[in-house]
Protein backbone atom coordinates (compact mmCIF):
# COMPACT_ATOMS: atom_id res chain seq x y z
CA UNK A 1 0.00 0.00 0.00
CA UNK A 2 1.32 3.37 -1.15
CA UNK A 3 1.09 6.55 0.92
CA UNK A 4 -0.44 9.51 -0.31
CA UNK A 5 1.61 12.66 -0.37
CA UNK A 6 0.64 16.05 -1.44
CA UNK A 7 2.64 19.18 -1.35
CA UNK A 8 2.04 22.23 0.24
CA UNK A 9 4.11 25.68 -0.19
CA UNK A 10 4.77 27.83 2.76
CA UNK A 11 7.38 31.10 2.28
CA UNK A 12 8.01 29.97 -0.75
CA UNK A 13 9.16 26.30 0.79
CA UNK A 14 7.89 23.14 -0.58
CA UNK A 15 7.13 20.58 1.94
CA UNK A 16 6.09 16.81 0.95
CA UNK A 17 3.17 15.86 3.72
CA UNK A 18 1.63 13.17 4.30
CA UNK A 19 -1.83 12.68 4.42
CA UNK A 20 -2.34 11.40 7.24
CA UNK A 21 0.20 13.93 9.13
CA UNK A 22 -2.33 16.84 7.13
CA UNK A 23 -5.47 14.52 8.54
CA UNK A 24 -4.07 15.23 12.61
CA UNK A 25 -2.93 18.36 11.64
CA UNK A 26 -6.61 19.20 10.82
CA UNK A 27 -7.94 17.40 13.93
CA UNK A 28 -5.83 19.53 15.97
CA UNK A 29 -6.50 22.68 14.32
CA UNK A 30 -10.36 21.81 14.70
CA UNK A 31 -9.62 21.31 18.48
CA UNK A 32 -7.51 24.24 18.68
CA UNK A 33 -10.51 26.50 17.16
CA UNK A 34 -13.48 24.41 20.00
CA UNK A 35 -11.04 25.28 22.75
CA UNK A 36 -10.96 29.46 21.45
CA UNK A 37 -14.86 29.22 20.53
CA UNK A 38 -15.82 27.87 24.17
CA UNK A 39 -13.40 29.91 26.30
CA UNK A 40 -12.70 33.36 24.46
CA UNK A 41 -15.56 33.91 21.41
CA UNK A 42 -18.57 32.01 22.97
CA UNK A 43 -18.89 34.14 26.25
CA UNK A 44 -18.21 37.67 24.22
CA UNK A 45 -20.71 37.03 22.04
CA UNK A 46 -22.85 35.50 24.57
CA UNK A 47 -22.85 38.47 27.31
CA UNK A 48 -25.19 39.26 29.73
CA UNK A 49 -28.28 40.60 29.41
CA UNK A 50 -28.40 44.52 29.43
CA UNK A 51 -31.42 46.64 31.14
CA UNK A 52 -33.62 48.84 30.25
CA UNK A 53 -36.43 50.43 32.14
CA UNK A 54 -39.75 50.85 30.68
CA UNK A 55 -43.32 52.46 31.47
CA UNK A 56 -46.35 50.90 30.40
CA UNK A 57 -48.78 54.10 30.67
CA UNK A 58 -52.36 53.71 30.84
CA UNK A 59 -55.57 55.61 31.99
CA UNK A 60 -58.97 55.10 32.68
CA UNK A 61 -61.38 55.72 29.41
CA UNK A 62 -64.11 57.85 29.73
CA UNK A 63 -65.03 57.38 33.66
CA UNK A 64 -64.77 53.72 33.47
CA UNK A 65 -62.98 50.64 35.00
CA UNK A 66 -61.58 50.20 31.29
CA UNK A 67 -57.82 51.20 30.77
CA UNK A 68 -56.30 52.50 27.32
CA UNK A 69 -52.70 51.90 27.19
CA UNK A 70 -50.11 54.32 25.37
CA UNK A 71 -48.14 53.43 22.87
CA UNK A 72 -45.11 55.07 20.74
CA UNK A 73 -43.58 54.33 17.64
CA UNK A 74 -39.40 52.82 18.11
CA UNK A 75 -37.35 55.65 16.06
CA UNK A 76 -35.79 53.48 14.01
CA UNK A 77 -38.32 50.42 13.33
CA UNK A 78 -41.23 52.24 13.78
CA UNK A 79 -43.07 49.43 15.27
CA UNK A 80 -45.41 50.10 18.06
CA UNK A 81 -43.59 50.14 21.85
CA UNK A 82 -44.30 51.41 25.19
CA UNK A 83 -41.99 54.10 26.45
CA UNK A 84 -38.21 52.60 27.59
CA UNK A 85 -34.66 53.28 27.61
CA UNK A 86 -31.12 52.50 29.54
CA UNK A 87 -30.98 53.46 33.18
CA UNK A 88 -30.17 56.65 34.09
CA UNK A 89 -27.45 57.92 36.86
CA UNK A 90 -28.94 59.07 39.73
CA UNK A 91 -32.21 57.57 38.99
CA UNK A 92 -33.78 54.74 40.44
CA UNK A 93 -35.40 52.37 37.91
CA UNK A 94 -38.87 53.80 38.26
CA UNK A 95 -37.97 57.61 38.10
CA UNK A 96 -36.46 56.39 34.61
CA UNK A 97 -38.86 54.81 33.40
CA UNK A 98 -41.09 58.14 33.92
CA UNK A 99 -37.85 60.24 32.39
CA UNK A 100 -38.66 57.84 29.54
CA UNK A 101 -42.25 58.78 29.39
CA UNK A 102 -42.18 61.98 29.35
CA UNK A 103 -39.35 62.49 26.40
CA UNK A 104 -40.98 59.68 24.34
CA UNK A 105 -44.39 59.88 24.88
CA UNK A 106 -45.41 63.08 26.61
CA UNK A 107 -46.31 62.19 30.24
CA UNK A 108 -45.43 65.08 31.96
CA UNK A 109 -46.91 63.59 35.31
CA UNK A 110 -47.56 60.07 36.02
CA UNK A 111 -47.87 57.98 39.11
CA UNK A 112 -45.56 54.20 39.38
CA UNK A 113 -48.24 52.22 40.78
CA UNK A 114 -46.31 49.99 42.84
CA UNK A 115 -43.54 47.48 42.17
CA UNK A 116 -42.07 46.36 38.53
CA UNK A 117 -45.02 44.88 36.99
CA UNK A 118 -43.00 42.26 35.14
CA UNK A 119 -40.01 41.93 33.03
CA UNK A 120 -39.78 41.22 28.76
CA UNK A 121 -37.15 40.21 27.04
CA UNK A 122 -35.80 41.21 23.18
CA UNK A 123 -32.96 41.63 21.30
CA UNK A 124 -31.78 45.60 20.68
CA UNK A 125 -29.95 45.87 17.28
CA UNK A 126 -27.37 48.75 18.17
CA UNK A 127 -25.17 50.66 15.34
CA UNK A 128 -23.40 48.56 13.57
CA UNK A 129 -25.61 45.58 13.24
CA UNK A 130 -24.74 43.98 15.97
CA UNK A 131 -28.00 42.58 18.17
CA UNK A 132 -27.94 42.58 22.22
CA UNK A 133 -30.17 40.86 24.43
CA UNK A 134 -32.08 43.09 26.60
CA UNK A 135 -34.23 42.69 29.83
CA UNK A 136 -36.63 45.17 29.89
CA UNK A 137 -38.57 45.63 33.34
CA UNK A 138 -41.62 47.30 33.11
CA UNK A 139 -43.52 50.01 35.70
CA UNK A 140 -47.25 50.52 35.33
CA UNK A 141 -48.10 54.57 35.38
CA UNK A 142 -50.94 55.79 36.05
CA UNK A 143 -50.87 58.85 33.58
CA UNK A 144 -52.30 62.51 35.02
CA UNK A 145 -51.09 64.98 32.47
CA UNK A 146 -50.04 64.74 29.50
CA UNK A 147 -48.06 67.30 27.11
CA UNK A 148 -47.90 68.42 23.57
CA UNK A 149 -44.57 69.70 23.44
CA UNK A 150 -42.52 66.83 24.44
CA UNK A 151 -38.78 66.02 23.58
CA UNK A 152 -39.41 63.60 20.54
CA UNK A 153 -42.55 64.71 19.95
CA UNK A 154 -41.86 65.03 16.24
CA UNK A 155 -39.71 61.89 16.22
CA UNK A 156 -43.29 59.16 17.27
CA UNK A 157 -46.38 58.64 16.84
CA UNK A 158 -48.35 57.77 19.90
CA UNK A 159 -51.89 56.45 20.40
CA UNK A 160 -54.30 55.65 23.38
CA UNK A 161 -56.01 51.47 22.64
CA UNK A 162 -57.57 49.47 24.90
CA UNK A 163 -54.91 46.06 26.63
CA UNK A 164 -56.36 44.01 24.17
CA UNK A 165 -55.75 46.23 20.85
CA UNK A 166 -52.30 46.98 22.12
CA UNK A 167 -51.14 43.22 22.92
CA UNK A 168 -51.82 42.71 18.93
CA UNK A 169 -49.78 45.98 18.31
CA UNK A 170 -46.34 45.11 20.01
CA UNK A 171 -44.25 42.35 18.94
CA UNK A 172 -42.68 40.91 22.30
CA UNK A 173 -44.31 37.81 23.58
CA UNK A 174 -44.13 38.40 27.55
CA UNK A 175 -45.04 42.21 27.16
CA UNK A 176 -47.85 40.85 25.03
CA UNK A 177 -48.74 38.84 27.86
CA UNK A 178 -48.81 41.47 30.32
CA UNK A 179 -50.91 43.55 28.25
CA UNK A 180 -53.54 40.88 28.10
CA UNK A 181 -53.71 40.03 31.61
CA UNK A 182 -54.79 43.86 32.28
Amino acid sequence: MSAVFAIAEKNGIRVLINNKIAAVSQSLMNKQFQKAWSELLSPFLRRPKRLQVAALCYKQANDTDDKEILLVTSRDTGRWIIPKGWPIDGKNASEAALQEAWEEAGVRKGTVMGKALGLYNYDKELKGGLPVAVETLVFSVKVNEMRDDYPEASQRERKWVSPAEAANMVQEPQLQDMLRSL
